[in-house]
């Protein structure tokens, strides 16, 4: 039984798997295809279940959380660089900075849909640490700039390396969680985009004009824990990770949440692409990623907009950090929440309409309390509708693996092309001569964007 879609009997499936995890019922179809399990009583599996998901929320998911903070990190400490004054140092024009914003997302691009389609294929405990000592590299490198035009190179650079990783991490968490588990997953590596900008502001108040190179130099030794911590998919991961019993019962757990169908992979590599491109499914979800990117292009100048609210360089730093811990939270509860009910649609509503309001508030008012407020829903609102849709991705095209992950790729690929024009929405928001407090030419495009997600 191949199921690709979310449809009424795939959520059937999906209940009868979770009742057969609450011990009220048993599916045993598909248990002879696992002769480690198929002698096994029902307490027996719960058991071996127990222990993989805790070996999976405690190792793996926190070391590929810590990856994904690291690399956001650097993109914020960018965006708090220049409030420190970078762009000045580096006797760079506002358009030339927002080139090299625009730059990173070229070699972000450009390598994310091979990168990840040979994942699909290869082994993600040696390719996935590879990639966070590449950008960690050229990272610690960005302290000897000198010039604007090695802040160009070093961004494209870093955006080389961190490219293919998102849609890797999305493709190995749902190659070890169901459907009903991966939202939340997501959510908490996925939030590590949310934390650096947390972190970010706090570091930037205290210790980042003393921290040159020093993330870089953390991106590595994260990167070598991950060479124990990540394993491969559940039919090739080794001894090194987990018992021969807990990969069987990893198999067979995304077989059930699948509908009966298994991970293996028919074709080559490249014939995932060729599926993914031809299923309407990834030019619907394509336009979606795309319209929450835009809604997202305020986090790389947020630093700036925060400073129009008057207040000086310390307390920006500082009051920039709840928005972010308020969209933290948020995505956690509302993703836990439509994995619970197997909904996204009217989470991405919801979402996006709390942050067409945030964006309403700020773009019509002076008041420095209520813009502030607005600036709560303008972080929550797309960072838990992205954090929403990318499960939805992966659940709506299940199968073959090389599909998944081509889908993923393509979709947050094209989606990434934003990043080239939306840098300069913000042109003439600089420190030194911010636009006027509302800053509309500069959410004009993004409210549209949001709107057209919520349509």
């Amino acid at each position: 039984m191949a199921i690709q879609r979310t449809t009424s009997h795939d959520s059937s499936a999906e209940k009868q798997y979770a009742t057969h995890i609450e011990g009220e019922a048993v599916v045993d179809e598909y248990l002879p295809l696992f002769p480690l399990l198929v002698n096994k009583s029902l307490e027996e599996r719960q058991k071996i279940e127990k222990k993989l998901k805790r070996k999976l929320d405690w190792v793996f998911l926190p070391v590929v959380t810590l990856m994904l903070l690291m690399g956001y990190l650097d993109r914020i400490n960018v965006a708090n660089a220049r409030l420190a004054g970078m762009q000045d140092d580096l006797h760079m024009s506002d358009t030339m900075w927002s080139a090299g914003i625009s730059l990173f997302y070229v070699g972000y691009i450009i390598t994310q849909l091979p990168a990840t389609v040979y994942l699909a294929k290869g082994l993600p405990r040696w390719q996935m640490p590879a990639y966070v000592i590449a950008w960690s590299v050229v990272t610690a490198c960005m302290a000897a700039m000198s010039s604007g035009w090695s802040f160009l190179v070093c961004r494209f650079m870093v955006g080389v390396a961190e490219g293919p990783f998102l849609p890797m991490v999305s493709l190995m968490t749902s190659s070890w969680y169901t459907k009903e588990e991966a939202p939340l997953r997501m959510a908490i590596w996925h939030a590590g985009n949310i934390a650096s900008n947390i972190f970010s502001g706090l570091l930037a108040a205290g210790i980042l004009e003393n921290m040159n190179g020093l993330a870089g130099i953390v991106g590595l030794f994260v990167a070598v824990m991950g060479f124990w911590c990540i394993p491969n998919f559940p039919h090739n991961t080794g001894t090194y990770f987990m018992t021969p019993e807990m990969a069987e019962m990893a198999q067979y757990r995304m077989v059930v949440s699948a509908g009966g169908r298994s991970e293996d992979d028919e074709g080559g590599a490249w014939e995932g692409v060729k599926l993914a491109c031809k299923d309407p499914f990834t030019w619907i979800f394509t336009v979606l990623h795309f319209g929450l990117i835009v809604a997202l292009s305020f986090k790389d100048f947020f630093p700036s907009i925060v400073k129009t609210l008057g207040y000086s360089n310390l307390m920006t730093y500082l009051i920039q950090a709840p928005p972010y811990i308020f969209a933290y939270l948020a995505t956690c509860v509302i993703s836990w929440s439509s994995g619970r009910h197997m909904e996204h649609c009217w989470h991405i509503i919801g979402s996006t309409v709390a942050c067409i309001i945030g964006v309403v508030i700020m773009i019509s008012t002076l008041n420095a309390g209520a813009r502030y407020f607005g600036m709560f829903l303008l972080c929550a609102g797309p960072f838990v509708g992205l954090n929403i849709h990318i499960p939805w991705e992966t659940t709506n095209v299940a199968r073959p693996r090389t599909k998944r992950g081509a889908l993923v790729a393509i979709t947050n690929c094209i989606a990434s092309v934003s990043h080239w024009f939306t840098p300069y929405f913000f042109v003439g928001l600089s420190p030194s001569a911010p636009q006027i407090p509302t800053y509309q030419p500069s959410f004009a495009p993004k409210n549209l964007a949001i709107r057209m997600v919520a349509f």
